[in-house]
């Protein structure tokens, strides 16, 4: 049987490109690696951020929305997401950059066990900073050495993504029944699973909670997207998933990768995404961002996506 390595990307949804990129690149020292368009509505724009190429388990991805109105918070929601930084100082840094930059934040506290700093980004979208403690990360995690922030304290990658739902044991029995992730503790309406034992960023907290689903706006997440290394991998969970009784899209080429879609029996979209063939497909590694790339099956309707798009530089 396969192991699920960690997570790939979260995706968002964002009203407004431009302040979106300002935010990831120049308050949280981002790299943005990919701009191109939502390739099932390429009206619209589809932003990564992540590290020096965008490797599998850093990505945040934005689809920008300009008609999106506001999130009404709820259940049945992927409601937080962590990043993963150095060290406890580096917690004590980030307070110190949000408070001068005037980000919406917490004080330094706990969070699935670890130190950890709530803040939100300018739309509202509830994010956490995790002390990584000095713990070892993915091996094709690089660093980006042009970000604005110091290599000491940058963010690393995505760590403990949170999850609230009606049921629990719905979700619960699909990460550690299917996917074979670890239950680590289940104190009542609360848990913690990790898809490689004592590491963070394959880790998900499932919260439950009654009331009404999350309404999806502006700031909210779109789905999880869970990390294989290859196309054969992708078709074994493609095949567990059917197994499973859920609705699988089946494999859909993304260029950039390959994935296939589900929605678990709370509502959560997951994706389950391959590593490759990844970003520099289509680009070098110094100019990662910086042009509107498009995959090829675009390529010919580009003057006519370019006309439809606001520039966000």
């Amino acid at each position: 049987m396969y192991t699920i390595p960690g997570h790939h990307h979260v995706s968002m949804l964002t009203k407004h490109a431009p302040s979106n990129n300002h935010f990831y690149q120049n308050v949280l020292g981002l790299r943005r690696v990919k701009k191109t368009v939502n390739q099932d509505d390429p009206s619209m724009y589809h932003l990564f951020y992540g590290d020096l190429t965008g490797s599998a388990g850093t990505e945040l991805s934005f689809f920008e929305m300009p008609m999106v109105g506001k999130t009404v918070r709820g259940t049945n929601a992927i409601t937080r997401i962590g990043l993963l930084v150095p060290s406890l100082e580096s917690l004590t840094f980030w307070k110190k950059r949000f408070e001068q930059l005037n980000v919406h934040h917490g004080d330094i506290t706990k969070y699935a066990g670890r130190d950890a700093l709530h803040f939100e980004d300018p739309e509202g979208l509830r994010l956490i900073l995790i002390n990584n403690n000095g713990e070892g990360v993915p091996s094709n995690w690089a660093p980006w050495d042009e970000s604005v922030v110091e290599e000491k304290h940058r963010i690393l990658g995505i760590g403990t993504v949170e999850i609230t739902v009606r049921s629990l044991d719905k979700l619960a029995s699909l990460l550690t029944d299917t996917f074979g992730y670890n239950e680590v503790s289940r104190p009542e309406q609360e848990a913690i699973y990790q898809s490689i034992p004592g590491k963070s960023f394959g880790e998900i907290v499932i919260k439950q909670e009654e009331g009404a689903p999350e309404k999806p706006g502006r700031g909210s997440v779109h789905h999880l997207a869970i990390r294989v290394k290859n196309d054969e991998e992708l078709q074994y969970w493609d095949d567990a998933v059917r197994k499973r009784g859920y609705r699988s899209t089946g494999i859909v080429d993304r260029f950039y990768f390959k994935s296939l879609y589900f929605r678990e029996s709370n509502g959560i979209l997951f994706e389950i995404a391959t590593d490759g063939p990844g970003f520099t497909v289509d680009s070098t590694v110094e100019e990662l961002g910086k042009a509107l790339d498009l995959p090829p099956f675009l390529e010919e309707r580009r003057a006519e996506i370019e006309a439809k798009l606001t520039p966000i530089d």
